[in-house]
């Protein structure tokens, strides 16, 4: 891993740990201005990557049932899983990039 996608991963990393943290109520809420959406539209994101439900679930290090769970509404994704989604709505190449192994 070269120094700038290490640190690129470093703070992907920094971001999900202080999203759990903040998703538990255990943060100081006015260090914050990250604003996670109640819901999420997960196959609208998947279906924006052009990415089969296994593709995606593989990608990402999701379970391929709860991925259909979320996308047929029976379930819906909890607090630092909708933070780490917005992640993936917002710059999936980064998260690619923290998730490859060396």
């Amino acid at each position: 891993m070269t120094a700038s996608s290490s640190s690129i991963a470093d703070s992907i990393r920094r971001g999900l740990e202080e999203a759990l943290v903040y998703a538990k109520g255990a943060a100081d809420e006015s260090l914050y201005k990250a604003h996670i959406p109640a819901k999420l539209d997960v196959k609208a994101i998947r279906t924006r990557l052009k990415m089969t439900q296994q593709e995606f679930a593989a990608r990402f290090g999701f379970n391929i049932t709860t991925l259909r769970h979320w996308e047929q509404g029976r379930r819906a994704p909890e607090g630092p899983t909708r933070a780490y989604l917005l992640v993936i709505d917002r710059d999936p190449d980064a998260v690619q990039k923290a998730l490859r192994i060396a």
